[in-house]
């Protein structure tokens, strides 16, 4: 594959993907009954989205371990956001929580000019995945922290950089602190084309990085010996206990729908005492605690 990217290796570039996926950890695990329920499943969700959908119930329980999965998952991506930058030229990741907790140092001895003619020699990044992660008293706290960096720094920026933004920008950042909107010009939210842009000189950098990612990916699993799509079992195993208490089609769809609230019920009341059917999905729902 021919490396036409200036501004990272492309051994850096296959290394930082590999520990990307290595990130996933857990996640690259098959998921059997007990690990569908360790975060407590929500039933009632289930069962709507069931109707609503008109999915069957291997759909829907699928569907649950995808989302379980892309909980965790954006935890990854986070990581690959972030640490793609200790690869690339006057960029610097701290460790976690470390120099003031910044996630992406960018320092240019010649100067970085920003939209409105300033001049600074460092930039201090907090990445977002997405525009709409942050609820008001995280944007005020983040705004704050950037405030007293510019106290402390006044040959500086902050950035918010979002890795998906509504649109490509490089605007101030206009938040709302103590009730009272605020804004300064060295405190801006930028889209990560943008910033890629910055740091790289390229202008369509992130596009480039884009263009490689996903045969990159492709090499990386072909090769890796550990890497394995997972097995799950959930949908065998709830069947599986539904057949024990029903044989008719009727009986067995409520047998399943019953398995899966006792997955999340089996203490609440009413749900241990309904006859034999329960009481045997009652038994097995416990031990899985």
């Amino acid at each position: 594959m021919p490396w036409h990217l200036k501004f990272i290796k492309r051994d850096d570039f296959v290394t930082h993907v590999e520990n990307t996926i290595a990130e996933y950890g857990n996640n690259l695990e098959p998921y059997d009954i007990k690990k569908f329920n360790s975060n407590i499943i929500d039933p009632i969700k289930m069962i709507f989205d069931k109707s609503v959908y008109r999915a069957t119930w291997d759909e829907i329980v699928k569907n649950e371990i995808f989302r379980q999965r892309d909980k965790s998952n954006n935890n990854s991506i986070g990581y690959f956001h972030q640490r793609i930058f200790q690869y690339i030229d006057k960029c610097h990741v701290p460790d976690n929580g470390a120099e003031g907790g910044w996630d992406v140092i960018y320092r240019d001895e010649n100067g970085i000019r920003l939209p409105d003619g300033d001049v600074v020699h460092t930039i201090y990044v907090e990445m977002k995945n997405k525009h709409n992660t942050m609820n008001s008293a995280s944007a005020g706290k983040t705004y704050i922290k950037m405030q007293n960096q510019l106290l402390q720094d006044d040959d500086c920026a902050c950035f918010l950089v979002e890795a998906i933004a509504k649109k490509s920008q490089n605007i101030k950042w206009e938040t709302t602190v103590d009730s009272k909107k605020v804004s300064h010009r060295r405190i801006r939210r930028v889209s990560l084309d943008q910033f890629y842009s910055i740091i790289t000189g390229e202008e369509d950098a992130f596009y480039q990085i884009c263009m490689v990612l996903p045969q990159v990916i492709d090499e990386v699993i072909a090769t890796g010996t550990n890497i394995k799509a997972p097995k799950d079992t959930v949908v065998e195993e709830l069947w599986s206990i539904a057949k024990k208490a029903e044989s008719s089609d009727d009986a067995l769809s409520m047998a399943m729908a019953m398995a899966i609230y006792l997955l999340g019920f089996n203490s609440y009341t009413g749900f241990k005492k309904d006859g034999a059917m329960l009481n045997r999905l009652y038994e097995y729902a416990v031990r899985l605690k």
